[in-house]
């Protein structure tokens, strides 16, 4: 047959600490998804410097008599970060508190996750001290995304797969490229938003060739995701649940195209659209992560006999 199983080496006593962890890194990566088309509002609206201190808003925790939605939207961006950095202090808390019943390397994830939090927290102070600086914002955003990458990498890693697959053997690696393509090309689309080069250039000013890097950039990006995709969908005889997620990254990529096309078509005038092309973004990203490794987890090397 194709599958084989594979023993399960949890023990009983480690099954429930495993399944807590993984289940607040999901929330966490919940969270910060939301948390990255939050700021992706903020920036929109111009809200970046509604607050023009840090890491208080007005020299107040909550600024009732300044508050109006631009406030709202930078002071409820802190909120939320600070939310998922206390959300984080827990998840290192439960990482080393049962390192005994988790795989080794998770205390150091959960440790790194930490650590991403904390760069993150000071690119956000100096977001606003630096006056939105556009290689501070981009920095803010990559991290956020790595941030959320890893943890994906770590909910995934402590799934209990007990499955082996005979697949391509170049889909791992495929998927991984590109992964790390939309990742840089999500970098590019921050580096036009920070820099307002797509509305320089629609003005007739400057700053196009930023906005025409991350259109060229959009050509890798889709032909690799479109291949991986595709790919994956063609496993779903092997796995059902193979087909599914290449077909959600099929619509996803679909949907980016869609709302990045009507977002430029409109001259970023409707906010909402240039949000959601953000935020959608950061999911088709997501999920090839995901993808990327399961397929890394179930894939037989060549050297495995397959029964």
């Amino acid at each position: 047959m194709i599958g084989t199983q594979i023993e399960s080496s949890e023990s009983s006593e480690g099954w429930v600490p495993q399944v807590l962890v993984r289940r607040w890194l999901w929330l966490l990566a919940a969270a910060t998804w939301g948390l990255m088309a939050l700021g992706s509002a903020t920036r929109v609206m111009e809200a970046g410097l509604a607050c023009p201190d840090w890491p208080l808003c007005f020299g107040q925790v909550l600024p009732a008599q300044q508050m109006d939605l631009r406030v709202f939207l930078e002071w409820f961006h802190r909120l939320v970060a600070a939310t998922v950095g206390f959300g984080v202090l827990l998840l290192v808390g439960m990482g080393w508190w049962w390192r005994a019943h988790l795989p080794r390397w998770l205390p150091w994830g959960v440790t790194a996750a930490l650590g991403l939090v904390l760069w993150q927290g000071i690119l956000g102070g100096l977001t606003v001290t630096q006056l939105l600086r556009f290689d501070i914002v981009t920095a803010h955003l990559g991290t956020g995304l790595a941030f959320f990458s890893l943890l994906l990498t770590l909910a995934v890693s402590l799934m209990d797969l007990s499955v082996a697959l005979s697949l391509p053997q170049y889909l791992p690696g495929l998927s991984l490229v590109s992964a790390v393509t939309v990742y840089g090309q999500s970098l590019l689309g921050g580096l036009v938003a920070s820099r307002w080069a797509a509305h320089q250039c629609f003005l007739g000013r400057e700053l196009c060739q930023v906005l025409h890097w991350h259109l060229l950039g959009l050509i890798p990006a889709m032909g690799l995701v479109l291949v991986v995709g595709v790919q994956t969908l063609r496993q779903k005889r092997v796995a059902p649940w193979l087909g599914q997620l290449g077909h959600g990254v099929l619509v996803m990529l679909i949907v980016q195209i869609g709302v990045g096309v009507a977002t430029y078509q409109l001259r970023l005038q409707v906010e909402p659209l240039t949000v959601t092309h953000q935020a959608v973004g950061a999911l088709l990203l997501g999920m090839l992560v995901v993808l990327t490794v399961l397929l890394q987890r179930v894939t037989v090397p060549p050297t495995q006999t397959i029964c």
